[in-house]
């Protein structure tokens, strides 16, 4: 019983010392910090993409690679511009080669992967891919990684106070280990797919691209159809009235960077 009270209370001290403000201006629930986050994807960005080796899936195509490069490296001039704090990130890009996914994602810290399948299958002008890569970019800059890592570490902590109670510490520990991992492949929140499609229009823009790109790409992602939806909507929810709200934010948008003028591209690293 002293062994719950103790438990239990570091974990309501945990909830109640996690508020934090992201980037955004939002207040986020923090366990995990930003920091340990980047420390931590770092690890995982390795054993992603030497898995993806091993199933000999690091793309070849190098037209294709410089394409992304260029894109994505434009976008992050912009990221950094407005979040000097990641000028310090290890940016860098692994290029899978599938076919059949439609996929692309961000870390915290700067690690990120596209999927051959984006463009195989989507079709995608310059601008469509740089409202992706602003959108995923756009996740790491706001926390969100540090927020769903969060959400795990609480759903965790709450089982092992429970388990101390109950006296079940091996099963619910290996139950904590299996609904964190659950937490942390969960949809992003409305709320963090709200900021990240403001944000990454945002970044797009002032990277030089049109911001009515990402309608029409998520026109694309929808033309798809039910029967083969894209990975990318694993974690990206799609509401039914984001196309008619990214919509609303194109003449803003467009006043950030009116001539369209491009960015330097920021020299990325392909991961292989």
């Amino acid at each position: 019983m002293r062994l719950f009270k103790i438990t239990a209370g570091s974990f309501l001290i945990c909830l109640l010392t996690a508020c934090s403000t992201s980037p955004t201006g939002r207040s986020q629930f923090l366990i995990v910090s930003p920091e340990s986050a980047i420390q931590q994807s770092r690890g995982a960005y390795r054993q992603a993409v030497e898995t993806i080796r091993e199933e000999e899936k690091l793309s070849k195509d190098r037209a294709l690679e410089a394409r992304i490069r260029r894109i994505a490296g434009r976008v992050v001039t912009a990221a950094v511009e407005d979040f000097p704090r990641s000028a310090g990130w290890e940016w860098s890009v692994v290029v899978v080669d599938d076919d059949e996914t439609v996929n692309a994602w961000c870390m915290a810290g700067g690690r990120m992967a596209a999927y051959t399948g984006l463009f195989e299958q989507l079709k995608l002008t310059d601008a469509e891919f740089a409202q992706i890569m602003g959108h995923e970019i756009s996740h790491a800059l706001a926390n969100h990684t540090a927020e769903r890592m969060s959400r795990a570490m609480a759903i965790q902590l709450g089982l092992i106070a429970v388990s101390a109670a109950t006296d079940q510490s091996q099963s619910a520990s290996q139950g904590a280990e299996l609904l964190a991992q659950v937490a942390l492949e969960l949809p992003n929140s409305r709320t963090a797919e709200r900021e990240a499609d403001r944000l990454g229009m945002r970044l797009a823009t002032q990277a030089g691209y049109d911001p009515e790109a990402a309608v029409t790409l998520w026109q694309k992602m929808a033309s798809l159809g039910d029967d083969r939806p894209p990975a990318f909507l694993s974690t990206h929810p799609a509401p039914n009235d984001r196309q008619a709200q990214l919509n609303a934010m194109i003449p803003a948008m467009r006043a950030l960077n009116p001539t369209g003028s491009k960015l330097p591209a920021t020299n990325i690293r392909i991961a292989n």
